[in-house]
């Protein structure tokens, strides 16, 4: 239980920090600044991992699957690096949101963040079932892994159609409870006129934003409960992925165009976890391998990319 108090108490506080110090007046978040403080937060995931190792090794917390402390910390890691790869669509999809609603460079950072606080919740709630459900029904890994391997037949078939926010149901949904304003008011969610209550498009971008985290979360938890039922490396490994999803968005979000095939890299991901559920009654594939199969998944769509760009469309006169 204590490990669990320190855990949250560290969230806290780097929730604190990023919003009443470090981004306590709204400003465009440039690259220089999101390099930092990505490399800050995958710096203190990293060393999490000791973290992860002295809990398992003094038995700080509960261990009914009796891991080893570096079997521990492959896992943690091993999901930590799922949920950073499959974050790579979410960010995409954020930026399409932003550019849709003509959401100002300056006030990114903050929809981001109470993004992130919802993000916290739904994920905790999910694990929390998630877990519950795989302990219970052993059964139940079966659907998660045809899950992941429809997700990524799916994703294979339909990672070059693009769909604008506006268009949504989510969109016409908040349409449908407030009327919704075009403009940005200072950094506000909602603004009166003429005694009526508008939501601005911060608060649109924000809903939306919540609710496709939730749909991705949906792919991911599942797909870091086939490394692990452990719920304290589940949480662990996906809260400190997601509070650094703000600064990696504003440092790759321009970037996402030159690495065009990590979206095969993903499908790879995906359909490996999959199947490693299916067949983990079956065949016990070593967390080393599953580590590995990630890395060289992302390693090899970055090489691609790098390597055949695709050729620019030529302007027709």
């Amino acid at each position: 239980m204590i490990i669990w108090i320190v855990f949250l108490a560290m969230v806290c506080i780097g929730l604190v920090l990023d919003l009443l110090v470090f981004n306590r007046n709204p400003h465009e978040i440039k690259t220089k600044e999101a390099a930092l403080f990505t490399s800050i937060w995958v710096l203190l995931a990293l060393l999490f991992s000791g973290v992860i190792y002295l809990a398992f090794q003094h038995s700080w917390i509960d261990n009914p699957t009796h891991l080893t402390p570096i079997n521990a910390v492959i896992k943690y890691i091993t999901g930590y690096l799922i949920e950073i790869s499959l974050s790579v669509d979410n960010i995409f999809l954020i930026a399409l949101i932003f550019s849709s609603f003509a959401i100002p460079k300056k006030y990114q950072h903050e929809v981001l963040f109470y993004g992130v606080l919802g993000a916290i919740v739904f994920r905790a709630i999910m694990i929390l079932f998630g877990v519950a459900l795989v302990n219970r029904f052993s059964w139940i890994i079966y659907v998660f892994g045809a899950f992941l391997i429809l997700t990524a037949l799916k994703m294979l078939f339909s990672h070059n159609q693009e769909k604008n926010p506006r268009d949504s149901k989510i969109y016409k949904w908040i349409k449908k409870i407030y009327p919704v304003t075009r403009t940005v008011y200072d950094g506000r969610f909602f603004i009166r006129k003429r005694g009526v209550k508008f939501a601005t498009p911060l608060f649109v971008a924000l809903i939306i934003i919540e609710l496709t985290d939730l749909f991705f979360a949906i792919d991911s938890i599942p797909a870091i409960l086939a490394i692990t039922a452990d719920p304290f490396i589940v949480f662990s490994s996906n809260i400190l992925a997601v509070m650094g999803l703000r600064s990696m968005f504003f440092l790759i979000a321009g970037m996402l165009d030159k690495f065009v095939y990590i979206s095969y890299s993903l499908i790879v991901i995906l359909a490996f976890v999959g199947v490693k559920m299916i067949l983990s009654h079956q065949i016990d594939i070593p967390d080393w391998i599953s580590l590995g199969v990630i890395v060289l998944a992302l390693a090899c769509g970055m090489i691609a990319s790098k390597l055949y760009p695709p050729k620019k469309k030529e302007e027709t006169t």
